[in-house]
């Protein structure tokens, strides 16, 4: 089993912790809270008997950060390139800027939507689960995670048509 945990944490960690890093926005927080994830999974992984392991995996990783938050009481606002730091400096400064934009574009997307439809448009559009897994994930049954979902998306097209 050893060697299970090693490749579900090598297959997963990059996942897991661009999923907490985009709830938290604060890097030392999302690495704290990837400790916790896998330290749970670690306790708990001969129990689970699942279908797809990446679903259970950003549960387990929800519901860290959900305790995190309760114990905190408030989320700590990321300075706006906190992204960056994860490109390769060596790429064009042209393309860098543009990458940078596209990031804070994304982020500003995402800042005018409520929680719960900012959970859904990261876990389903960029983390790709599919509707059923991101309804596990957030303890939603799937018809109301797809109305949090069209919502979200509404919302991001109604501000970009604003900002035209």
């Amino acid at each position: 089993m050893r060697e299970n945990i090693d490749s579900i944490y090598n297959d997963y960690f990059h996942d897991i912790y661009r999923f907490l890093l985009s709830l938290c926005h604060d890097h030392h927080t999302a690495e704290d809270l990837v400790q916790e994830t896998f330290f749970r999974a670690h306790l708990f992984v001969e129990n689970y008997e699942g279908e797809n392991i990446k679903t259970w995996l950003f549960t387990v990783a929800h519901h860290a950060f959900i305790d995190h938050y309760r114990k905190h009481k408030r989320m700590i606002v990321k300075e706006k390139n906190f992204f960056m730091q994860y490109f390769d400096k060596r790429k064009d400064p042209e393309e860098l800027y543009v990458v940078q934009e596209e990031i804070h574009a994304v982020i500003h997307m995402l800042s005018g939507l409520s929680e719960k439809q900012r959970y859904a448009v990261l876990l389903h559009d960029f983390h790709e689960l599919s509707y059923k897994e991101a309804a596990q994930v957030m303890n939603v049954p799937v018809t109301h995670f797809k109305v949090l979902l069209f919502r979200g998306r509404q919302a991001i097209r109604k501000a970009g048509e604003n900002e035209r």
